[in-house]
């Protein structure tokens, strides 16, 4: 599985690099998005493991889902030169709960390399946001709203 990780993301690494903040969502397949979809399943549990970490317990009573539709490439790059096999990766996931209600927005950085190995880089937590009511009781908080 490891050499898969590494596969996909030197894949993802030649094909044309977009900012997420500009770039509309996509509306057909292609073999970027393909490459950034697998990527991303094989990242769901660091995903999981980090944004769950920060939403458990300080903002809800559970750790969230990580749905990978819900996960933008926001940036990625070769960390040593052309064809070097260290990569960065940075991307904003919005976790979700219940039916596929996002609970907030996080970007996450992390450096790939040979083995591989996931190294967590950065966490930045973007946004909270309010739940619907019938939701309100997986709140850890009821002051975060």
């Amino acid at each position: 599985m490891n050499q898969i990780i590494a596969l996909m993301l030197a894949i993802s690494f030649i094909m044309p690099q977009t900012n997420a903040q500009a770039a509309p969502q996509p509306t057909h397949d292609s073999t970027q998005l393909r490459v950034e979809d697998m990527l991303m399943l094989f990242l769901t549990p660091n995903n999981y493991e980090v944004v769950g970490d920060f939403y458990y317990p300080n903002i809800l009573k559970l750790k969230p889902e990580i749905e990978p539709w819900h996960i933008t490439v926001v940036e990625s790059n070769r960390l040593n030169g052309f064809r070097g096999f260290i990569f960065s990766i940075t991307i904003e996931v919005e976790p979700t709960l219940g039916h596929h209600v996002p609970v907030g927005k996080d970007r996450i950085t992390y450096q790939i390399s040979v083995g591989p190995t996931v190294k967590l880089v950065n966490y930045t937590h973007l946004a909270t946001y309010e739940l619907p009511s019938d939701l309100h009781e997986y709140v850890a908080f009821e002051e975060v709203y």
